[in-house]
């Protein structure tokens, strides 16, 4: 993928955050952008926040019967996507119960996953290029990944369960920080499934490390609901004070970076933008978990992924 050539790029999460940054600047080199937004409201502050110059589709994430009608709608357009780009994701850090997503699946679970996974399903024939973003959360053996209970999926048994299971396990009490991390996990895993099955496609999955914006945008606009004053505090400490942080617009750069140099090449790979110190990152290929690596796992989560979304979607 060159970029002397007008593009085409599906994107998830680009009305704020990561993906409206990188939206920014691959619509300065031209390329043209279809959007998925979570409503008709959000999809008019997104166009306005890109001066109007780019597609939107309504396609709310926390319900699988919205994203298959905007799956319609983009089939019926016939258009063939460059790069499709599913950054979207959330986090409601600080919650002592879930939340639901329309089917009642968990909402973590049911936007950073199972929603991509449905576009991944019913789209990957109009994609050449597929970019998922993760995170090292993911790895119990980071950082980020060490800090309160690690990730891990267990054997799915929440998957089986299907609507109103708390955790991906089937096990574990509600923990809103494993549920996001589980569905980090989710994401290397699909990202690995979807090269077993499509070897020609390149599928990159990256993570950006930690990204706190300045502002209300991102996933921690979820967070703050529960507790504004300890998000904005560890916001404080993590960005400003000890700076471990890394800025939304340079990370939005390292997205656009994977589309431009990443996507020319069939395969899967993993890019994580590790901390070498304060204010010091090193963007670069790395090895995801030995759990995220696991072929038989990323198989099974897919199979009984697919088999959850048909069974909601029927009812």
């Amino acid at each position: 993928m060159t970029t002397d050539e007008q593009r085409r790029v599906l994107i998830t999460g680009a009305s704020s955050g990561i993906g409206l940054e990188a939206a920014k600047i691959l619509l300065a080199r031209g390329d043209e952008l279809t959007i998925l937004c979570r409503n008709a409201e959000r999809a008019d502050h997104t166009q306005a926040a890109l001066s109007g110059s780019v597609q939107t589709c309504v396609a709310d994430l926390a319900d699988l019967g919205s994203i298959a009608n905007a799956i319609d709608h983009l089939r019926q357009s016939h258009t063939t996507f460059d790069a499709m780009v599913l950054n979207a994701g959330l986090q409601y850090a600080g919650h002592c119960s879930p939340r639901w997503s329309q089917q009642g699946i968990e909402l973590t679970f049911a936007v950073n996953h199972l929603a991509h996974q449905l576009l991944v399903e019913r789209l990957k024939d109009r994609a050449r290029a597929i970019v998922i973003t993760a995170s090292e959360v993911h790895n119990p053996s980071t950082g980020g990944g060490r800090v309160g209970q690690p990730a891990g999926l267990g054997t799915m048994e929440g998957i089986h369960q299907g609507p109103g299971a708390a955790m991906v396990d089937g096990i574990s009490p509600f923990n809103s920080d494993k549920a996001y991390k589980d569905s980090k996990l989710c994401n290397l895993l699909m990202a690995q499934e979807i090269h077993r099955q499509s070897p020609g496609v390149p599928v990159v999955a990256w993570s950006p490390g930690l990204v706190i914006p300045r502002t209300s945008g991102g996933f921690f606009r979820n967070s703050r609901q529960a507790n504004p004053m300890g998000q904005a505090l560890f916001g404080f400490v993590a960005r400003d004070l000890l700076r471990l942080t890394e800025s939304v617009e340079q990370a939005g750069g390292l997205l656009v970076r994977l589309i431009d140099e990443e996507l020319n090449q069939p395969g899967f790979t993993y890019w994580s933008n590790g901390l070498l110190g304060p204010g010091r990152h090193q963007f670069s290929p790395t090895e995801p978990s030995e759990e995220a690596s696991d072929s038989n796992k990323a198989t099974t989560l897919w199979r009984l992924s697919s088999k959850l979304i048909k069974a909601t979607l029927s009812t």
